[in-house]
């Protein structure tokens, strides 16, 4: 069942995970264009730097080059084209951080369309660590070993006309027309979509943030 929350009542959510003691990881998941880095960065934001930090899942895009090798670059975003083994041994070393240590995350240029390695650093102190992505609840390849590392896992559910508007306008703002931006987002888009959605089931919450 989709519960419809406010942001702050999220904020809030995860401060209580930050409190609890050791390290916590909360996964943010949903179709593309539900407000996964949104939801991820406004918590983030409003907990500052020394409760939480995020690591997202787009980190572990694979290159382009391979796309293109492997055929994919057309599918570019669907679940084969994700380092997920790597993805997973991540989120393991981040759960056992131990004191002292830093892991270092990969992040995810847009204007590059590229992976970005070692760009965030995650610090053993900070006690929360939000990642968010589509397919934290897949349950083929390495990705049921991500899913075992998150403490908790939020499935955003947003209005669909809204989310298509949305994520057209994202494609267009890194550069795609609008006749391609549409092709994109109620295609290949829209297929990873349907796919993500079946998996809302084993999400801890199933959300619909107002406002969003």
């Amino acid at each position: 069942m989709t519960t419809a929350v406010q942001i702050d009542e999220l904020v809030e959510s995860a401060s209580a995970l930050a409190a609890r003691g050791g390290r916590a990881i909360l996964g943010i998941t949903g179709a593309p264009g539900a407000g996964k880095s949104t939801v991820g960065s406004l918590i983030v934001s409003a907990l500052g730097p020394e409760r939480a930090v995020l690591v997202p899942m787009d980190g572990f895009h694979l290159a382009n080059a391979v796309l293109l090798a492997k055929g994919l670059r057309q599918v570019k975003g669907a679940i084969q084209t994700f380092d997920d083994a790597g993805f997973a041994s991540l989120l393991l070393r981040i759960r056992d951080q131990q004191p002292g240590e830093v892991v270092y995350a990969p992040s995810f240029n847009r204007d590059l369309e590229e992976p970005i390695a070692g760009s965030i650093a995650v610090l053993a102190e900070v006690p929360l660590v939000v990642t968010e992505g589509n397919y934290l609840l897949a349950e083929t390849g390495a990705w049921p070993a991500a899913r075992a590392c998150l403490t908790e896992s939020w499935f955003l559910d947003p209005d669909r006309d809204r989310r298509h508007h949305w994520l057209i306008n994202r494609h267009m703002d890194y550069g795609k027309s609008a006749a391609d931006a549409r092709l994109w987002a109620l295609g290949s888009d829209e297929n990873n979509a349907r796919l993500i959605e079946s998996m809302a089931h084993r999400a801890d919450r199933v959300l619909r943030v107002k406002g969003l």
